[in-house]
C-alpha cells in the first residue's frame, strides 16, 4: 500500500525532530508558547538517594562450610561461588610456585565420571561456564546460570571440585602453555616491571614469589593431587549464592550437591615473616632494548586491609592516582601527553600489600616523567596542599560508586564474600559513606606521610637502557641499579 506524499513528508519531519503544529479548532485559544530553556544554567542536582544494601542470610552446612544467600529477583539468574580463605601464599611450596594456579586450571580437564570434553559439553547445555582460580590469599570456583539450571550446574561444579582426575596429558599440555606464556611475558615491559617490583620489595617473603620456568618444570602430578586434597576443605570455605533464589530451598539444594564433601580442614593462617629492611630510594633499571615505552612501578610495602587508616587511604589514593581526574593522570597524561594513563593503588591484602604508582611512559620522556612522579608524591606530603574541592570530589566518587557493588548477581556475590574473607563488620556497606565522609584534611596529611616514604621508594623502570639511563642519572633522583629481566643485579650495576 502506498503512503500519500504529504504523510510521508510529515513522518520525515517528525523523525528529524521538527515539531508538527496541531490544528487549532475554530474559536479555541492557542496554547501559550513554551518558555525558552536557558542552557547556560545547569539543572539542580538532586539529593543523593539512600543506599539500599540487599539483605542476606548466613548459615552453616553439615560439613562446616559457611553458606551466604542473598535473593535478587530482578532477573532469572543465579550466581554461585565457593571461596576458600587462604591461597598460594599459605599452601603452595616456594619451589613449586604456580602449583595452586595450575591445579585450579586443571579442574575442568576431567572427573571420575566425565572427561574434559564431556564437562565442556555439559556446561554448554546448561548455558554456563564453571571457572576456578587460586590467587595469593584466596581461591574460588563458581558459575552464573539461569535460575532453573541451578541444581544441575551445582552438581557439575561439585563433581569438578571434589572428583577431578588431573590427567597427565592435560598437565603436560598446561605446563607447555604456561612455559610459552612465561617466555612471552619476558617481552612485555609491563609484566617485567610487575615481577621485578614484587621481588625487589619483598625478596623471599611470599609476596615476592614469582612463577618461573624452573618452578613450573618442577611440578608433578603428585604435587597437584596433594595440593588439591589439602586445599579444597569446607572448614575454610564460604559458599555464596545470589539471584533468583529462596534461601531455605537453596540450602537444601547445596547440601544435596555437596553431600560427598566431608567435614575437614582448618582455618588458614596469615602469619607472614618479617619484611626485609627497606633500602634507600633507588632506581632499578631493567634493560628492554627498542622498547617504545618505559614501564614504571614505583612504591613500597604498605598496610594490610585491616588498617584503621583504610578510609583515609582510599580518599588519598583517589586524589593521587585512583581516578581518571587524579593528580597523576591529569598531569602526566592529560597535560603532558606522555602516557596513555598512569595510576596509583594500595594492594592491601591480609599482609603488607604494596603501595604502587606507575604506568607506561613514552621513552623520550622517561626522565621528565620520573621528576613529575616525584613532584606529585611530594605534593601529597605537603608540597601541594589538598583542596576542599579535591577532597569532596574524591569522597563523592568513592561513595557514588558503591551501588555498583550490588548491581548484578556477580557483583553482589563478590561484595558479600569480601565481608567474610576480610572479616569486615556486617554493616560495612551501610556505614561506608559515613566512614569516607568522616575523613579529614589532617587524616590525609597524616597517612600520606606515614605510608608514602619518599626516602624508601623502590623505583622500577623497564625500558631501553641505552636511551634512558643517562637522562635518568642526570635527574639526581636516586642511584641506579641495573637488573636483568628476572630482577637479578647486572655487574657492574650501579650508576652514581
Amino acid at each position: 500500500m502506498s503512503i500519500p506524499l504529504p504523510v510521508r513528508r510529515a513522518g520525515r519531519r517528525a523523525l528529524l525532530g521538527v515539531a508538527l503544529a496541531a490544528p487549532v479548532a475554530a474559536g479555541a485559544q492557542a496554547r501559550p508558547a513554551a518558555q525558552a530553556l536557558d542552557r547556560t544554567v545547569p539543572p539542580p542536582v538532586a539529593a543523593t538517594p539512600a543506599l539500599r544494601v540487599p539483605a542476606w542470610t548466613t548459615s552453616t552446612l553439615s560439613n562446616g562450610a559457611r553458606l551466604v544467600v542473598a535473593p535478587k529477583r530482578d532477573l532469572p539468574l543465579v550466581n554461585v561461588s565457593v571461596t576458600f580463605d587462604g591461597g598460594a601464599y599459605q599452601f603452595e611450596p616456594a619451589d613449586r610456585t604456580g602449583l595452586a594456579s595450575m591445579t585450579a586450571q586443571l579442574l575442568p580437564e576431567g572427573t571420575t565420571t566425565k572427561s574434559g570434553e564431556q564437562l565442556s559439553e555439559a556446561m554448554q547445555l546448561l548455558g554456563t561456564s564453571i571457572g576456578a582460580s587460586i590467587a595469593g590469599e584466596r581461591g574460588t570456583i563458581g558459575f552464573e546460570a539461569l535460575g532453573d539450571r541451578l541444581a544441575p550446574a551445582l552438581a557439575l561444579m561439585a563433581d569438578m571440585m571434589l572428583h577431578p582426575t588431573f590427567p597427565a596429558e592435560a598437565l603436560e599440555r598446561l605446563r607447555a602453555r604456561t612455559l610459552v606464556q612465561l617466555v612471552q611475558a619476558k617481552d612485555q615491559p609491563t609484566a617485567i616491571a610487575s615481577n621485578v617490583f614484587s621481588r625487589t620489595l619483598y625478596g623471599a617473603h611470599p609476596y615476592g614469589r614469582v612463577t618461573t620456568e624452573t618452578t613450573v618444570k618442577a611440578i608433578t602430578r603428585d604435587d597437584v593431587v596433594a595440593f588439591h586434597r589439602a586445599y579444597f576443605q569446607p572448614a575454610r570455605a564460604t559458599i555464596t549464592v545470589t539471584g533468583d533464589v529462596d534461601p531455605a530451598a537453596v540450602k537444601a539444594e547445596v547440601e544435596r550437591a555437596l553431600a560427598a564433601w566431608p567435614a575437614g580442614g582448618t582455618a588458614a593462617t596469615f602469619d607472614y615473616p618479617a619484611l626485609p629492611t627497606p633500602a634507600a630510594r633507588t632506581i632499578y633499571l631493567v634493560d628492554k632494548p627498542k622498547a617504545a615505552q618505559s614501564s614504571f612501578a614505583i612504591g613500597m610495602p604498605g598496610p594490610a586491609r585491616d588498617t584503621p587508616d583504610y578510609y583515609a587511604l582510599q580518599v588519598l589514593n583517589n586524589i593521587l592516582g585512583g581516578s581518571f581526574q587524579s593528580r597523576l593522570n591529569s598531569n602526566i597524561r592529560e597535560t603532558k601527553g606522555w602516557s596513555y594513563g598512569v595510576s596509583s593503588n594500595f594492594a592491601y591484602g591480609k599482609g603488607p600489600g604494596a603501595f604502587r604508582t606507575g604506568g607506561g611512559i613514552v621513552t623520550a620522556k622517561t626522565d621528565s616523567a620520573l621528576l613529575e612522579f616525584m613532584s606529585e608524591l611530594r605534593g601529597v606530603q605537603g608540597g601541594r596542599p589538598f583542596t576542599e574541592a579535591e577532597i569532596t570530589e574524591a569522597k563523592e566518587a568513592l561513595v557514588q560508586r558503591l551501588p555498583q557493588s550490588f548491581a548484578s548477581v556477580g557483583a553482589l556475590a563478590s561484595s558479600l564474600t569480601t565481608l567474610y574473607t576480610f572479616g569486615l563488620p556486617m554493616d560495612y556497606y551501610q556505614s561506608y559513606a559515613a566512614n569516607v565522609n568522616a575523613v579529614t584534611l589532617a587524616d590525609l596529611d597524616r597517612v600520606a606521610k606515614r605510608y608514602v616514604d619518599l626516602d624508601r621508594l623502590a623505583i622500577v623502570i623497564v625500558g631501553d637502557r641505552a636511551l634512558i639511563e643517562g637522562p635518568l642519572a642526570r635527574t639526581g633522583v636516586a642511584p641506579i641499579v641495573v637488573l636483568d629481566l628476572d630482577g637479578r643485579r647486572v655487574t657492574p650495576s650501579v650508576t652514581p
